[in-house]
């Protein structure tokens, strides 16, 4: 038994990606395509996405939302999972980004079940929660600006069913949320939400140290 967090190498990393799961061709073709951008950092690991797209499968979930698309890997990762008839509403701001991951959802076969969202994601969330949408999700992806995400909570909190899931990255932020000396914005917001987290008696929680941190929040 390990006590610790396993040093994860490229070696290790290969071996993972190798064995460990499945990656759809669409998924490693987006991948190695967003990893040339700049803001590459900000697509999720595929162990990641391939974890999500299995609770998904466990939970039988049929409506996602998504808050934060980037260049649309987990998106896809959520929406081969879910069955035909399911849906996942997806949450960006950025035409541009999103545009690269749309190519790969026709490709795929899964660009019906995935309603692209361009604007601020908290009016999106709340539309859907005046339209009377409370309570008839299945599973939230948190993974947007961090001075926003206490708020998005929140929000999924209302949206997502009991019995649900809401799952938020980058809850560790590379370490800094252990440290006291770092205190800007995004790293404090990070930690508000944990701390908020850790008191929140609606939910059972499991921190997971996959990529840069992934909270899964189960719904009481």
């Amino acid at each position: 038994m390990s006590t610790g967090i396993l040093n994860l190498t490229n070696d290790l990393r290969d071996y993972l990606w190798e064995k460990g799961m499945k990656e759809h061709p669409a998924l490693e073709e987006l991948r190695e395509e967003t990893a040339q951008l700049p803001e590459s950092v900000m697509q999720i690991c595929p162990e990641q996405g391939a974890l999500m797209a299995n609770l998904v499968r466990l939970m039988s979930a049929k409506r996602t939302i998504e808050i934060g698309t980037f260049t649309g890997y987990s998106a896809l990762a959520v929406a081969l999972a879910l069955p035909e008839d399911g849906t996942i509403i997806a949450c960006d701001i950025s035409e541009r980004w999103t545009a690269i991951g749309k190519k790969k959802w026709e490709q795929a076969g899964v660009a019906n079940k995935i309603d692209l969202r361009i604007g601020p994601a908290i009016e999106t969330l709340d539309e859907l929660i005046a339209k009377g949408e409370e309570a008839s999700f299945d599973f939230a992806f948190i993974d947007a600006d961090k001075a926003n995400y206490l708020d998005y909570y929140k929000k999924c909190l209302r949206l997502v069913r009991k019995g649900g899931v809401i799952a938020i990255d980058n809850v560790l932020w590379s370490g800094a949320v252990i440290n006291s000396e770092i205190n800007d914005n995004d790293t404090n917001a990070i930690k508000e939400l944990n701390d908020f987290l850790a008191q929140d008696d609606r939910v059972s929680l499991s921190m997971v140290p996959i990529g840069d941190g992934l909270t899964l929040a189960f719904l009481l």
